[in-house]
């Protein structure tokens, strides 16, 4: 059968990884780059078979209740990431020394801190975040550049990052919009509006070329209430 593994965007990537797996228990996961030389497709085909992924949902279901684990596989770019649910699996044996848990070591990938976080409801819940040393730099630039800027090139500032505003991206935002706006207010400015700051992510296909947008969702999602 027929399995798709290459997002074909940054934001594809991320949408994928956290709503599509992480969200269903895929915990567990191996990432890394692929060497330059060596042929992305091969590849691919390679972990595929070794790990036995391209099966059906049914067959997926049927493990589950056998107590074993499915697997996933993404990549964008060189970029891959290995993915596997809590149960018995091949595995969990050839990378003993290699795999961790997303709920404890976040994935970082362009800028994004991709992990799972307990909500309210006492469940796990894939987060997105701004990674730190990315939000640290962002929030420097933002601040110093948005001191004397327009409320339209503000904007475009916060565009320009093309970091899509799940709920704790928007959080950590808005964090910033605060800090800029008592810099301006200490300046003798005026503040900017909440606007300013992005409020919806794109829905997209991953798979599709250029992950071609779909909609727009509110940061009330799947996944938004997470942590």
């Amino acid at each position: 059968m027929e399995y798709r593994c290459v997002a074909t965007s940054v934001e594809g990537f991320v949408q994928q990884l956290a709503v599509a797996y992480i969200t269903h228990g895929y915990w567990f996961y191996v990432a890394g780059e692929i060497p330059e030389g060596k042929d992305l497709a091969v590849v691919d085909a390679k972990l595929i078979k070794r790990y036995g992924i391209a099966i059906s949902k049914w067959a997926r279901c049927r493990r589950k209740k056998q107590g074993l684990a499915n697997m996933q596989y993404l990549r964008h770019g060189r970029f891959f990431v290995l993915l596997a649910t809590k149960g018995r699996h091949a595995f969990f044996e050839r990378e003993r020394a290699s795999f961790r848990d997303v709920r404890r070591v976040p994935i970082k990938f362009a800028g994004y801190s991709i992990g799972c976080r307990t909500g309210r409801d006492g469940q796990w819940h894939a987060s997105v975040r701004i990674d730190p040393g990315t939000y640290a730099d962002l929030k420097a630039f933002i601040v110093e550049a948005g001191i004397g800027s327009s409320v339209e090139n503000l904007t475009n500032h916060f565009v320009r990052t093309r970091l899509q505003p799940y709920a704790p991206v928007r959080g950590q935002l808005l964090s910033v919009w605060r800090t800029l706006n008592r810099a301006r207010r200490t300046a003798g400015l005026e503040g900017f509006p909440v606007e300013c700051v992005p409020s919806q992510r794109r829905l997209l296909q991953p798979f599709r070329p250029f992950a071609g947008r779909l909609d727009t969702l509110a940061t009330t999602d799947g996944i938004a209430g997470a942590p």
